[in-house]
């Protein structure tokens, strides 16, 4: 591939991107957006075009100062400022060696353990340090309202209710627990939901915040996590209040979540009352089939398969986006579909393959 691939110049343009997340109008050009691209992705494409070689690298924002150059090079209006992660709630994790090959490995990769957790009765409640906002250091929050770029926008993802309920007690006994002991899931369901209501409010004070992303996986391939009815009552009316509060700020709510979400769709589009979707495989809901359903209601983000774009060819990732692009941009122009990976820009992607994704994407004329 050229090293002139994506030598055209995107003028970013936020504001045109929040119109297409709220359907309010087709746009000039078709925009791209992402949950987040892993950190061994952004410093694949620094250092292949060389993008932060002037800066500082003892700048303590030096991070901050790549991470608009590498988004707004490669054509993204808005990106995770990610200054908060889950470990904030202190999670047991596991670990094992991290298979990505090459320069883009992290040595090691972690996940959540599922068995057992930090919270397995009224005495683990009562002595666990539950998080508060005024815990978090604003300080990169703060940088980046004094520093974002004319027509850039950044966002920080919220709203890991279910995701965290599930983490602190475990999957195995979150499901023994729905039955055993509700009255415990529905306290740790409200502790987690306050927070991260708290969390939504403070960042809608920032400006440079132009979208609220809830991130909350609620599914898996065949079904909801647990019964449609739990989520209705104890976690959707969290991700309603977050949303309640975004629309206050006059920001957009989107919602990152895998798996098999049919059972809940229309509660997530009408009750929480979500701006846009995000998360799509082809094995559950292509994103083509996601869009004829719902691309009336709400906007589509991403879409374009993770596991085709890490063994794809580069012809075959071109013909899927240019085909993606006819089903979800054809009658609208654009009109609610931002272009993307179906779930995350992961450092075991290939970076030609994701380049090759965003460059087919910048040939396309809505």
């Amino acid at each position: 591939m050229s090293q002139n691939l994506l030598s055209t110049t995107i003028k970013p343009d936020v504001e045109e991107l929040l119109a297409v997340l709220c359907r309010d109008r087709a746009p000039k050009r078709l925009h791209f957006l992402e949950l987040f691209l892993d950190l061994e992705m952004i410093e694949a494409v620094d250092k292949r075009f060389r993008l932060s070689h002037d800066l500082n690298r003892s700048d303590p924002f030096y991070s901050l100062q790549r991470d608009i150059r590498v988004h707004a090079f490669l054509g993204y209006d808005a990106f995770r400022l990610g200054f908060v992660h889950k470990d904030i709630f202190h999670l047991p994790a596991l670990e094992s060696a991290d298979t990505a090959g090459g320069s883009q490995s992290r040595g090691r990769r972690e996940w959540i353990e599922e068995h057992d957790a930090a919270i397995r009765t009224w005495t683990d409640f009562e002595g666990y340090h539950w998080p508060k906002v005024e815990e978090i250091d604003l300080a990169p929050l703060e940088w980046m309202e004094r520093n974002l770029p004319e027509g850039m926008g950044c966002y920080e993802l919220t709203a890991h209710i279910f995701e965290m309920v599930n983490f602190l007690q475990g999957y195995e006994r979150l499901c023994y627990n729905l039955f055993d002991a509700p009255d415990l899931v529905a306290a740790i369901c409200e502790k987690i939901g306050r927070f991260y209501a708290d969390f939504t409010a403070l960042i809608c004070d920032f400006e440079c915040m132009s979208v609220v992303w809830g991130s909350d996986d609620l599914g898996f391939r065949s079904s909801t996590m647990t019964s449609p009815e739990f989520l209705r009552e104890q976690i959707l009316p969290w991700h309603r209040e977050c949303a309640r509060i975004a629309h206050e700020h006059g920001k957009p709510y989107l919602l990152h979540s895998c798996g098999n979400l049919d059972a809940i769709m229309d509660d997530l589009i009408d009750t929480v009352r979500i701006d846009g979707k995000h998360s799509f495989e082809d094995t559950i809901l292509p994103v083509n089939e996601a869009y004829r359903r719902y691309g009336q209601r709400i906007s589509i983000i991403g879409g374009i398969d993770v596991d085709f774009l890490c063994r794809a060819s580069e012809a075959d990732i071109r013909r899927r986006v240019r085909e993606t692009l006819e089903a979800c941009t054809g009658g609208d122009r654009g009109k609610g579909y931002c272009l993307g990976t179906g779930n995350t820009v992961a450092n075991y992607m290939p970076v030609e393959n994701y380049l090759s994704m965003l460059d087919e994407g910048r040939r396309h004329r809505l």
